[in-house]
């Protein structure tokens, strides 16, 4: 191994000897400075800014030149606290609006549909149940009777017998698929008791944990749903084969 020494350091007289031939260069990078204090010139191959040593053609950029983005700054509107959640899928259902609903009746309409288009969890002899299109929670049911029917009371002993084996079949899956804490349970009679399709008997079979409540139901009317309408009819139509 030789003993000459490296570029750039120094000998035994304290004096910084020239280059060795072979060895890289202590000249000054571009943007750097000299002795004197001045800039030299870029070495070629390099695009320097003389002020910063920044790259020109990033730092002279704009943002909407940057990969298609939008300077936030130059669009209208005033910032404020908030964030937002879009969810432009729910434009299908305010569109619609309510007339599909009173053209055909959903709960008529569903059973003649496959069980994906239907969101049909199970079919019995007199009711079947499906998974509300609105739901409060994940894993939210509505048992029905094939029969369009409107109250409870018109129901006959069959069609009871049969909504009470499914809300409770509906039950232990939702506990098996969803590990819930609870469950609420009941039947809108009527639209001014809040049914939504008043026209066709339907119970609902909400799962309930313990901290499913926040602040958006009750801030932004909105609920946060962790899974796909699709996915859930899936866990819950092959629990309740088993």
């Amino acid at each position: 191994m030789s003993d000459a020494p490296l570029a750039g350091s120094r000998d035994r007289e304290g004096s910084v000897p020239e280059p060795v031939e072979g060895r890289v260069s202590d000249a000054p990078l571009a943007g750097s400075r000299d002795r004197e204090g001045s800039v030299p010139e870029p070495v070629e191959g390099f695009v320097s800014d003389a002020t910063s040593g920044a790259d020109a053609s990033v730092s002279e950029a704009s943002p909407s030149d940057v990969a298609g983005l939008i300077d936030a700054a130059s669009l209208p509107g005033v910032p404020d606290g908030f964030q937002r959640l879009w969810t432009p899928h729910r434009m299908a259902y305010i569109q619609a609006g309510p007339d599909p609903l009173r053209e055909e009746c959903p709960f008529c309409a569903a059973p003649h549909k496959s069980d994906a288009d239907g969101l049909i969890v199970a079919r019995g002899r007199t009711a079947y149940a499906l998974l509300n299109l609105f739901p409060y929670n994940s894993g939210h049911l509505l048992i029905c009777p094939y029969r369009h029917i409107a109250t409870y009371d018109q129901a006959t002993d069959e069609e009871v017998a049969e909504i009470g084996e499914l809300t409770q079949t509906a039950m232990r899956v939702l506990r098996t698929v969803s590990r819930c804490d609870g469950f609420n349970i009941g039947m809108n009679q009527g639209s001014v008791a809040g049914a939504g399709v008043d026209e066709h008997l339907h119970q609902h079979v909400v799962p309930r944990w313990g901290s499913d409540a926040n602040f958006f139901p009750i801030i932004a009317r909105t609920k946060a749903l962790p899974q796909l309408l699709g996915e859930v009819r899936v866990a819950i139509a092959d629990a309740w084969k088993a």
